[in-house]
């Protein structure tokens, strides 16, 4: 996703294994779907990773300088692109938590208004 125009991922690295089975959707989906990411995706610097005997796994290096890692093993190629595609489109910022379920700039003094009240 591009925060002020300028997109946050800056690196996608995919890790895959050339013996393993549970590597067998992401060498398809380098195959097949990952030439035309990357065509799509010029600002995108994508790099593909050999290693041998552990899970697939897709990595996104951001500009405030965290990484997200998405592990995708035994996944079909379409849900490998979906996760890729999920990765480009984050700002890669931590999840924050929400205390109410509405936010405001100025809170209510008499609090919040419910069903429950009695005159």
């Amino acid at each position: 996703m591009a925060l002020r125009g300028a997109w946050q991922l800056q690196k996608l690295i995919v890790s895959f294994s050339d013996w393993g089975g549970s590597s067998r959707g992401i060498r398809s989906f380098m195959e097949s779907y990952l030439p035309a990411f990357k065509e799509k995706n010029p600002q995108l610097e994508v790099v593909t990773e050999l290693i041998r005997g552990q899970h697939p796994h897709l990595k996104g290096l951001y500009k405030n300088k965290s990484e997200r890692v998405v592990c995708v093993k035994n996944m079909d190629p379409e849900e490998v692109l979906q996760y890729a595609t999920r990765l480009r489109n984050s700002l890669g910022r931590k999840v924050v938590k929400l205390k109410t379920r509405h936010v405001t700039k100025h809170p209510s003094v008499q609090g919040t208004w419910t069903t429950d009240v009695k005159f």
